[in-house]
């Protein structure tokens, strides 16, 4: 993504966060987004912690966050651009990951980094979008994603 602020761009703070994804601690990665283009691009940004739930078992001695949570959180950044882009109503809709390719990590996330997740539209067909993501620490790539989601209504609980 181009460094150059767009004029249509959108800022989202974490309170927007929480009302348009329906993740909580300890599985909510994402603190805020920058940059929203609806149906094009995003910027996620998760500040990593000491705290982080993980860090005690992963590993101890050299705390390193879980690339899975990486992807997780690219995930999650693709969803809230998702979410703000077609108005999704999270009572009753779940922005659902569907697939993930070429994921290649680059650069271990630790404690006081910042995750910044610039996350790009490349295809979008009705409610299921196709993404391509990439987390920089510092201005370095850290990994990188081609990953696809989609709208799904929430399921009555069974009585």
């Amino acid at each position: 993504m181009s460094d150059t602020v767009n004029s249509d761009t959108v800022n989202i703070d974490y309170a927007e966060v929480m009302r348009r994804l329906p993740h909580r601690y300890p599985f909510l990665l994402v603190d805020k987004a920058e940059s929203f283009v609806p149906a094009t691009s995003i910027v996620g940004i998760k500040n990593v912690t000491h705290n982080e739930p993980f860090f005690p078992g992963h590993f101890p001695i050299d705390p390193v966050m879980p690339g899975v949570l990486i992807v997780e959180a690219m995930a999650q950044t693709g969803a809230l651009l998702m979410s703000k882009t077609l108005d999704v109503a999270v009572a009753d809709k779940v922005i659902m990951f569907m697939s993930i390719d070429g994921v290649r990590f680059r650069k271990p996330a630790r404690p006081g980094d910042q995750l910044r997740m610039e996350v790009k539209v490349i295809k979008a067909r009705g409610d299921a979008y196709k993404f391509r993501g990439e987390t920089f620490i510092d201005g370095k790539l850290a990994a990188e994603a081609e990953f696809m989601a989609m709208v799904v209504t929430v399921a009555e609980p069974a009585a």
